[in-house]
């Protein structure tokens, strides 16, 4: 179907079209919409059969709830590997928590890639018995697999690695139900794989406000960059801004402390010298 929609001008991926079929998520652009209506055209149906099937908009911008799909759809972006990664789930991708501070430790070995990472995430329930949460994990190229992972605060629920996704779905119980407004610290960490080529950068993507986020890159003295530099894009693809500068510190790392941390995704990026 995706190829006789080409053929009449309308580019829209076979991934976008099962994730419509699904109920994963629906057209809403005006492009998306177009292609609905040539859809019809194709399948010989009546003008408005397949668009009167379609619900409401999803809420966007800053109506939408904290939590909720559309605001991980802004960072995300439509078809993400976030969302494949997910599935159905991804619809209720952690609607009863919201992250308040979060600090990310990457460990980079001799070899330029990373060797291992951890992340202390300190989260607030919205709701009423909130239990679990749900973190999606992306590594550079196939070769970058987990191979040992620690929940230090929590018990680990489930781990799936999906190869073809480079993602890592991990499920981590509170070990008890919140009551609203109630915070619970969650703490992980996964030892990673050589992957094939250095490491360049590592980004946290964030849905909503953080009140801090700390993010420390540790150097291994025999791969230390020339130049390290942190930045910030409004969502994933999106060309980086704000980038400054930071210095390699006494323990051959680097860290960037964020106070009222914007949804967006947060970043460090080095080069190594020739």
């Amino acid at each position: 179907m995706s190829e006789r929609l080409k053929a009449r001008g309308i580019t829209i991926s076979q991934a976008t079209l099962s994730s419509w079929q699904r109920g994963r998520s629906q057209p809403e652009r005006a492009r998306s919409l177009r292609a609905v209506d040539v859809l019809e055209e194709i399948l010989d149906l009546p003008a408005g059969t397949l668009r009167s099937l379609l619900g409401p908009r999803r809420p966007r911008g800053r109506t939408t709830p904290p939590g909720a799909e559309g605001a991980a759809l802004q960072i995300l972006g439509e078809d993400s590997v976030v969302e494949k990664a997910l599935g159905a789930r991804f619809r209720h991708f952690n609607q009863e928590t919201s992250s308040l501070m979060v600090h990310d430790i990457v460990r980079i070995g001799e070899s330029g890639t990373m060797s291992g990472f951890s992340t202390t995430n300190v989260l607030r329930a919205g709701r009423a018995g909130a239990d679990r949460a749900l973190f999606v994990l992306s590594f550079d190229d196939e070769a970058a697999e987990p191979v040992d992972i620690r929940v230090t605060c929590g018990r680990l629920t489930e781990a799936t690695y999906l190869k073809g996704l480079k993602s890592l779905v991990l499920e981590i119980h509170f070990g008890r139900k919140l009551a609203k407004l109630d915070t619970t610290v969650v703490s992980y960490a996964v030892e990673v794989s050589p992957s094939l080529t250095p490491a360049t950068h590592y980004e946290r993507w964030s849905r909503t406000n953080l009140h801090e986020y700390l993010q420390q890159v540790y150097f291994h003295p025999g791969a230390l960059p020339v130049d390290c530099h942190r930045y910030v894009r409004e969502k994933v693809g999106a060309p980086p801004r704000a980038q400054r500068r930071i210095p390699l510190g006494a323990a051959h790392d680097v860290h960037v402390l964020t106070s009222r941390c914007k949804p967006g995704v947060h970043g460090v990026a080095w080069e190594y010298g020739p």
